[in-house]
């Protein structure tokens, strides 16, 4: 399961108190069993709209509902909410009466941002019974933030040992790298040479790292370097010591790539004890709208940041 299409249905239900409408079943305009539960709110009563009462509790959560969905926006005054609150109140009432909510439209939207909120509160309940220690964080961190050189590095992958060797045998007559690369190459960098940028020994195979670590600039390999995506044939272009980020800086990435974790493992534990049956394939979602960072931390999650990773993650594909 993609967490990012279950982060895109718990944020669907943001608005679900804020409209204070009782969910419905889908099948009929009777409240679900969930529904009839009377709420539990002993705050004092700020205002009441035809008999029905707004109370404290009501306004401090549209509040965090509101700076949630805007962080950073200007403070509104309380007053200013409380009004905001009554007014959804009103058009509530009102779609009410206009029998809006006997629409079964309408009720499957409602059952919908019920499920939402219970899933999100249920996740957050689950990653708060197991919190992350820096302990966990310093572990992740020692393990995959690059540390020592890095290298940059062309390469050629073929299939074969004696195409490799042949190649390394035409680079012994004088013949041009990149262009050796974009003719023979079935790596999806041999397009553009063979390059593959900057990269740290984490983000390549044994093999290739420890050959590449091997070399002096402008120097290729003498005999061909195997690994599990074919043969290579690479030349060093420049090395330089990295200079690894401090784990305080980085500690928030990991802990959101912890909880991250965390979700996937719990949704998966919660499937596997499940009985689902699908009767019907579902409609292809339609793709969100794009923006300017529109997937990048998904792609940060998946994939290693530089451009060497992303070639190497393409051919293990292959």
């Amino acid at each position: 399961m993609k967490l990012r299409y279950l982060t895109l249905a718990l944020a669907a239900g943001g608005l679900l108190a804020a409209c204070d409408q009782l969910p419905m079943n889908s099948h009929n305009s009777t409240p679900t069993a969930a529904a009839q539960t009377a709420v539990n709110d002993t705050s004092p009563v700020l205002a009441r709209v035809n008999g029905k009462p707004i109370t404290e509790a009501v306004v401090d959560l549209y509040l965090q509902q509101m700076h949630a969905r805007q962080p950073g926006s200007p403070m509104m005054s309380r007053n200013a909410v409380l009004n905001e609150v009554i007014n959804l109140e009103l058009a509530r009432q009102s779609g009410e009466q206009e029998g809006l909510g006997k629409d079964s439209k309408i009720q499957l939207q409602i059952e919908q941002q019920q499920r939402a909120v219970l899933a999100s509160a249920a996740i957050q309940h689950e990653l708060k019974s197991n919190p992350i220690t820096d302990e966990e964080l310093k572990k992740i961190y020692t393990e995959q933030v690059p540390q020592g050189d890095e290298f940059k590095a062309r390469h050629i992958l073929v299939e074969t040992e004696d195409e490799a060797k042949n190649l390394i045998t035409e680079l012994d007559k004088g013949a041009d790298f990149s262009e050796l690369a974009k003719e023979h190459s079935t790596g999806p960098s041999g397009k553009t040479g063979g390059e593959l940028g900057w990269f740290s020994p984490k983000q390549m195979v044994a093999p290739f790292s420890e050959a590449a670590a091997g070399l002096e600039k402008g120097q290729y390999t003498k005999t061909p370097v195997q690994t599990q995506f074919g043969w290579h044939v690479i030349i060093l272009d420049d090395k330089r010591a990295s200079t690894p980020p401090a784990f305080e800086q980085v500690k928030p990435q990991l802990q959101t790539f912890v909880q991250k974790q965390r979700v996937q493992q719990y949704i998966a534990k919660l499937r596997s004890g499940a009985n689902i049956e699908m009767t019907a394939p579902a409609a292809p979602a339609q793709p969100p709208a794009a923006t300017p960072d529109s997937g990048a931390a998904d792609k940060a999650a998946a994939e290693p940041a530089t451009e060497t990773a992303g070639d190497t993650h393409q051919e293990k594909s292959e």
